[in-house]
């Protein structure tokens, strides 16, 4: 699977055949994310090839990998976290406030790590594209957590695997993080606190529609 097979939308015309060597600029790269969406317009980038649509979170936009859905995990005060569940296992997105100055994640792998480890998971740290992923892994399956530090904010994408899938969740979680911007706005946000997620509309009446029959069911 490649990590970056995805780039910005050209609507200029193709170059016509020319027997010249082109020239390569010597830093051009791929374009990889996560972007700030607050300065980088996701309109400029064709997600078309990896994505069946756009989620819209309000502090995320996140393009759902095909063969992919949405769950909504219910609070008792209403909806709690929101997943994205794949054919290899699922993904969950949090948005953070973070400090001007970088240093949040490698408190929070710490964090993370000792969290595991009281939960009975061994733990590993990975290098991945970002810098360092904490593994944890026990008898029925795999966690890994992602974190990747951007202006102000701080992302996390955590993802849980059976083991025999733990390798291909891996993979996408990667690609769905280099897609994914995240807006972290002007409003007043103590860091560490996440940023605040709104609900489509669509997801709103699948929700509300859940929190009926619950109340139903408790009567």
């Amino acid at each position: 699977m490649a990590l970056w097979p995805f780039g910005k939308n050209n609507d200029e015309p193709e170059s016509t055949y020319s027997d010249e060597t082109p020239e390569v600029p010597e830093e051009q790269g791929p374009v990889t994310g996560p972007f700030d969406g607050d300065t980088v317009a996701i309109e400029e980038f064709d997600f078309t090839d990896f994505s069946l649509g756009l989620l819209n979170l309000g502090s995320m936009k996140i393009p759902l990998p095909k063969n992919s859905q949405v769950q909504v995990e219910m609070g008792d005060a209403g909806p709690k976290m929101v997943h994205l569940v794949t054919e290899f296992g699922r993904v969950t997105p949090v948005a953070f406030a973070a400090p001007r100055s970088a240093g949040q994640w490698s408190e929070s792998t710490e964090q993370i790590t000792q969290g595991m480890i009281g939960d009975g998971l061994t733990v590993d740290v990975e290098q991945g594209p970002w810098g360092p992923e904490v593994v944890g892994t026990g008898e029925h399956g795999a966690i890994r957590v992602i974190g990747v530090e951007g202006p102000r904010w701080m992302l996390r994408m955590t993802a849980t695997a059976p083991h025999d899938k733990a390798d291909g969740l891996r993979d996408l979680t990667r690609e769905i993080t280099a897609r994914t911007f995240v807006y972290r706005g002007d409003n007043p946000i103590l860091a560490g606190n996440s940023l605040p997620v709104v609900l489509p509309q669509q997801l709103v009446a699948q929700v509300q529609q859940a929190m009926q029959q619950r109340n139903e069911q408790q009567k």
